[in-house]
């Protein structure tokens, strides 16, 4: 069990000691109780000590914020939809899974979890995930380390595999192009039939706009930005996709700044 006073760089803006009640949602908090079996007064502690764990290894904000604890995909208007395909038999890619949030929120919920694939780029993160829902022994999921960038990577023998795909807050890690280049690999990785889908949530933004930094360039979108993406990339695909995105407000702590322009973006794009 580890203590602040021996953990690292624990006076960043983005590292917070305890979650508040709004860091740990009420999904998040049932799905730790019922799915993992974590009784109601150790939930905070047991994801202290989790977050703690994380937090030595890899500082981010998304660690030191309790955002691991979102899973995001349940509230998607396509969850439904999400859920009786997959307990159809079909399959689908958590791209970028971190602790495996979403994919735990998924079998939860009854979808059977060998339909269900999971790829980081960071091993701890997956290690860390069967620790925070205690379900190493149970859960038949198949989690991989990848670099999507990567050619010799094991998601290459999964082109055309997968029916769907959830990629939540991973396209705005990238500026328009590299988007372009990342979207185009993840449209590899779907069968290529119609219904094919990719879906996910991510930062955007009232107006559209990129963020250029000496470290990192960002595009944040809006639904009409997002649509002309995806028009482009299908363009060069020879590929028609329909987009449904909307906006809706981030009332919360993790956007720097109160920036008013700062939204949430949620979408599925379907290959038609």
């Amino acid at each position: 069990m580890s203590t602040i006073s021996d953990l690292p760089k624990t006076d960043l803006a983005w590292f917070d000691e305890r979650p508040s009640e709004s860091q740990i949602p009420q999904s998040a908090r049932q799905l730790l109780e019922t799915y993992s079996g974590i009784a109601p007064n150790s939930v905070i502690e047991h994801v202290v000590n989790l977050r703690n764990e994380a937090w030595r290894i890899h500082p981010y904000p998304c660690i030191g914020q309790f955002r691991f604890l979102e899973p995001g995909i349940d509230e998607l208007d396509e969850y439904a939809e999400v859920m009786e395909r997959l307990r159809k038999g079909e399959k689908l890619l958590d791209m970028a899974c971190c602790f495996g949030q979403t994919t735990r929120r998924l079998v939860a919920d009854g979808a059977p979890s060998e339909n269900i694939y999971g790829c980081d780029l960071e091993k701890d993160f997956i290690d860390l995930g069967y620790g925070l829902f205690k379900d190493r022994d149970k859960l038949k999921t198949k989690f991989m380390v990848a670099d999507i960038f990567d050619p010799s990577s094991p998601l290459k023998d999964l082109q055309g595999s997968f029916d769907m795909i959830y990629a939540g807050s991973f396209f705005h890690l990238w500026g328009w192009q590299k988007q372009k280049e990342v979207s185009t690999l993840l449209v590899q990785l779907l069968r290529p039939q119609p219904g094919s889908m990719i879906l996910g949530r991510q930062v955007g933004g009232a107006e559209a706009h990129e963020t250029i930094s000496a470290t990192y360039t960002m595009y944040r979108h809006n639904p009409d930005s997002f649509e002309q993406l995806w028009k482009e990339i299908g363009d060069d695909l020879g590929i028609t996709f329909k987009v449904n995105a909307r906006l809706k407000s981030a009332n919360d702590n993790h956007f720097e700044g109160g920036d008013p322009n700062v939204r949430r973006i949620y979408f599925s794009v379907r290959r038609q």
